[in-house]
């Protein structure tokens, strides 16, 4: 089956530059009509300039396509609902979001100042939060949506030198979490990527031997893969070098303590048995998690009748 995105109209966030710019030019090659997104700044998020979005959005054009170039910063909502606008005005729908743009200011944490913290957070979770917000009505409406998250394996194992990188890229699972939740009856499905690729935000990070690999093709691959009309949901797909896998938050079934087991030291000695693997599972709600615990506590009450 060929994927395609005829008579779809797509945002990309970030897109002037490295992955975002591969996703745009890769779904306007598949028929998508695309918005090209960059605010322009440099790498830490600085200055600012719609050259890059323009080049884009050129590029898409000059190959037979159509797009928009906008040079929204996705932290300032009011820049962000004139993108949304700007799109349905033109184009009447919105079908797929691709939440890309990203900034860093690596610092171990002792050496980091708040404002680098928090300037992470406003253009990866805010920007994340504000794109999808301006979105979500419109998807709503028309009972279809495709939103893609980025996240990146800081968040979901660590890295050093990324507390606020790597927090930021956590906070949008849970994000994801509750919206696949919330959308799934109006047909709006959200995944999560999390990409290794060569572009300037890993170009001074990584041997050239190594980067050269780091392709981002084999990752807009992956993208295009959780944005499509037949897309999963709830899925995080990790990619880059030509590899993919699939990362889960998973909780072991654990144990009942009886009210007068319940200390730390018998939480302690229990240990072996909280942790174990064996019948972990993921939960589809937050709710489950309680769920499961009342049917442990049931479970004890009915074995000492």
């Amino acid at each position: 089956m060929t994927i395609s995105f005829e008579n779809q109209v797509a945002i990309v966030t970030g897109a002037g530059n490295g992955l975002g710019k591969s996703h745009a030019l890769e779904l306007a090659k598949r028929g998508a009509k695309v918005v090209v997104n960059d605010f322009g700044g440099a790498r830490d998020g600085s200055g600012g300039s719609s050259a890059a979005a323009q080049q884009g959005g050129k590029e898409i054009e000059q190959a037979g396509g159509q797009a928009i170039a906008h040079g929204a910063n996705v932290a300032d909502m009011a820049q962000v609902q004139d993108m949304v606008t700007t799109t349905l005005d033109k184009w009447g729908r919105i079908d797929v979001l691709i939440n890309n743009a990203g900034i860093l200011r690596d610092k171990s944490f002792a050496k980091m100042a708040m404002d680098d913290f928090k300037a992470v957070f406003d253009v990866h979770v805010m920007g994340t939060v504000n794109c999808t917000k301006a979105v979500w009505e419109t998807m709503q409406s028309q009972n279809y949506g495709r939103i893609m998250m980025t996240t990146s394996s800081s968040g979901l194992y660590g890295n050093f030198g990324q507390t606020n990188y790597g927090a930021a890229k956590m906070a949008v699972i849970g994000f994801m979490n509750t919206l696949v939740l919330e959308g799934a009856k109006h047909d709006i499905r959200v995944n999560a990527l999390a990409p290794t690729a060569g572009t300037r935000m890993t170009e001074d990070l990584l041997p050239p031997d190594i980067y050269s690999m780091l392709t981002t093709e084999s990752v807009t691959a992956g993208a295009l893969t959780l944005c499509h009309e037949d897309a999963p949901n709830r899925m995080i797909l990790c990619a880059g070098v030509g590899g993919y896998s699939c990362a889960r938050i998973v909780e072991t079934q654990g144990v009942f303590l009886p009210a007068q087991d319940q200390s730390p030291e018998t939480v302690e000695a229990n240990f072996s048995s909280i942790t174990d693997p064996a019948r972990q599972q993921e939960l589809e709600n937050g709710a489950k998690q309680g769920e499961k615990f009342l049917k442990l506590a049931m479970a004890h009450v009915k074995a000492s009748q």
